[in-house]
């Protein structure tokens, strides 16, 4: 009688932990996204003054650079996402740059962008459009979006100040660590007057003072080298780059600072 009464004891401690862990396996499979969703704002970041550049289903605040209204092609936004379409790899010779309607001096900004293979974008700032309008791209400091794996450009410049994240043609982005082609990657530039920073994925990779010493310095080796006052203006506007690759933005937004 004494092993009967023991039997279904040691059975009932067995399986209980098994019907307690089950479920708790289980959870980290749901796959949900923390943080508010695409496009949005939660509550905290309203409170510390942050706007969206982009509401996820037009491209109201942004024109065409040297343009009054927005291109008439090459960008359209789909399912959430502003995409700049592929167009043969010319800068700005399609749909051409969109920039913000607003001009910044001080800020932060975010952007989520995804590449495709050997694509090539940038995110500029304090841009002036500076008449005649030059050939190519419209001027200003660009946080460089690039597939370092299959671009060519990435060979280029000094020091690889040319691939993504960098101070494009002038300071190279360190300490990169990179989501791979089809996953989103996070942009962030802050701005505190002359000081800037770039970030990726959560990780300073550069910093510098615009028109100091080593800006300077940069600034002659580059092909911005007979731009006067190039990077330097009190304020200026943000540009999303058509480099004729398709690439993906998303969660585009900024706070002054």
């Amino acid at each position: 009688m004494e092993k009967l009464n023991r039997f279904p004891f040691r059975l009932l401690w067995v399986s209980l932990p098994l019907m307690v862990l089950d479920p708790g396996r289980a959870a980290p499979q749901q796959g949900k996204e923390e943080g508010p969703a695409p496009n949005t704002l939660s509550r905290e970041e309203k409170q510390e003054g942050w706007k969206l550049l982009f509401d996820g289903t037009t491209m109201n605040g942004w024109r065409g650079a040297y343009l009054d209204s927005l291109p008439a092609k090459g960008w359209e936004v789909k399912d959430g996402i502003l995409i700049v379409q592929a167009s043969g790899g010319g800068e700005a010779a399609y749909g051409g740059d969109i920039v913000t309607l607003e001009q910044y001096s001080s800020f932060e900004l975010v952007v989520d962008f995804k590449m495709t293979e050997g694509a090539n974008s940038g995110i500029k700032y304090f841009v002036t459009e500076q008449r005649p309008k030059t050939p190519g791209s419209a001027k200003g400091l660009e946080y460089q979006l690039l597939d370092d794996a299959r671009h060519p450009d990435a060979k280029l410049g000094i020091n690889g100040n040319r691939t993504l994240a960098s101070l494009y043609d002038l300071i190279p982005a360190t300490n990169k660590t990179v989501h791979p082609i089809g996953r989103w990657n996070r942009a962030r530039i802050v701005v505190r007057g002359n000081h800037v920073e770039h970030w990726l994925n959560g990780i300073r990779v550069l910093a510098y003072e615009r028109g100091g010493k080593e800006f300077l310095a940069h600034k002659a080796e580059s092909k911005f080298r007979d731009l006067e006052g190039f990077g330097e203006a009190p304020k200026g506007h943000i540009l999303l780059q058509d480099h004729g690759d398709r690439v993906f933005f998303r969660n585009i937004k900024i706070r002054i600072l």
